[in-house]
């Protein structure tokens, strides 16, 4: 059974700075897809550059953000399980309340967006609980056991295939919703088949069990205590990015061919381990590189509420309720917007933060959970 070491939780600025990231990728990607609206319609506003750009974009950003999101979310269980482990007390209910709390947030954000991924990752959350108590050798055999995509692996040994037709058919009534109802037609849409579609896209993509192998990768990183600038540290991080950007490098001139189900997502976790190392590298190693990011920690800092926003602001520009972009907007264009939304809601969070310590959901999100 696993037992605090009891060293001091520091805040870990370098962890902000990604969440900061993972946000702004989130908000970014969200913005070539339309907010997961896919018209067959022709595009008013089309540049030469759309094609490269989400292409671009799709390598960097798609299933990347969300993990490194989910990553750090079983970080933040291990700082917040080690200070109460530390403190004598029991951590398990009142964090098994702090995901239904978050689950709430996932009901308002889905009303706007059907992509939420808030109440997935409250339910994976949970699972966390019990593998907390594991002791760090067999919680590394579940993270190597999950990283090999066992589900994509069993389907591929032994010639079984998983029907993803309903996934399609929803995505289908959903996305007229979108393009043609009201405000309130698109909310009833997003929470009656919300829930559904994203736990089937889950499947579709592979995130069924990678998601749940990067929050207890975060957990099992925060007890290795690797986010500090502490001994050996820095040399770790280097060695995960100089290996995970060969190994990159190596796959991009590769044909999956019938593994592309299988092996694309193991791909996608080897550039979302690559992003994660250069960013804390040159974060600890660089000074200069610590004071661009600073402003991402402030972004960071309200990832919850970042999230929500994105959401309400980015449906109102592109749903047909609102602005419509989804039917004026190429992807050069919506990328635009998308990087005008990050910058207003940087804007709003120093203002924010000029009188409050926390985020607005965040400090409520708090608040809460201490009840």
């Amino acid at each position: 059974m696993y037992k605090s070491r009891n060293l001091p939780n520091t805040r870990i600025d370098v962890a902000d700075a990604l969440r900061g990231i993972a946000v702004a990728g989130i908000i970014l990607y969200h913005s070539v897809e339309h907010f997961n609206i896919f018209t067959q319609e022709p595009i008013v506003h089309p540049l030469a550059s759309d094609q490269i750009v989400a292409d671009v974009l799709a390598w960097l950003l798609s299933g990347k953000m969300y993990g490194i999101f989910a990553m750090l979310f079983g970080l933040s269980f291990f700082i917040m399980n080690d200070n109460q482990q530390q403190k004598g007390k029991n951590f398990s209910l009142r964090f098994a309340w702090r995901m239904c709390l978050l689950f709430g947030f996932g009901i308002v954000n889905v009303a706007f967006y059907d992509g939420d991924i808030l109440m997935l990752y409250a339910c994976y959350g949970l699972l966390l609980i019990p593998i907390s108590y594991l002791p760090s050798k067999w919680v590394w055999c579940i993270i190597a056991l999950l990283a090999i995509q066992p589900v994509e692996l069993y389907c591929l040994l032994t010639g079984t295939t998983i029907d993803h037709s309903t996934l399609w058919e929803v995505y289908g009534k959903i996305n007229s919703v979108h393009q043609h109802g009201t405000f309130w037609e698109n909310t009833l849409t997003n929470l009656r088949y919300g829930f559904e579609v994203n736990s089937r896209f889950n499947i579709f993509s592979g995130r069924l069990t990678q998601l749940l192998c990067l929050f207890i990768l975060g957990m099992q990183l925060g007890r290795q205590r690797l986010f500090y600038n502490e001994g050996k540290n820095l040399k770790i991080w280097h060695s995960i990015l100089i290996c995970s950007a060969i190994i990159v490098i190596a796959l991009s001139f590769m044909d999956f061919g019938e593994l592309d189900f299988w092996l694309k997502p193991i791909y996608n976790l080897i550039i979302l381990l690559m992003i994660v190392s250069a960013v804390v590298s040159a974060w600890y190693a660089f000074e200069g590189v610590r004071s661009v990011l600073h402003h991402l920690c402030i972004f960071g800092r309200m990832s919850l509420t970042n999230y929500l926003l994105q959401s309400i602001i980015g449906c109102a520009i592109f749903c047909g309720y609102g602005l419509a972009c989804y039917h004026y907007l190429g992807i050069t264009y919506a990328v635009m917007v998308g990087c005008g939304m990050i910058v207003c809601q940087y804007l709003f969070a120093r203002y924010w933060f000029a009188s409050h310590p926390r985020g607005l959901l965040e400090g409520l999100w708090r608040k809460l959970t201490w009840i």
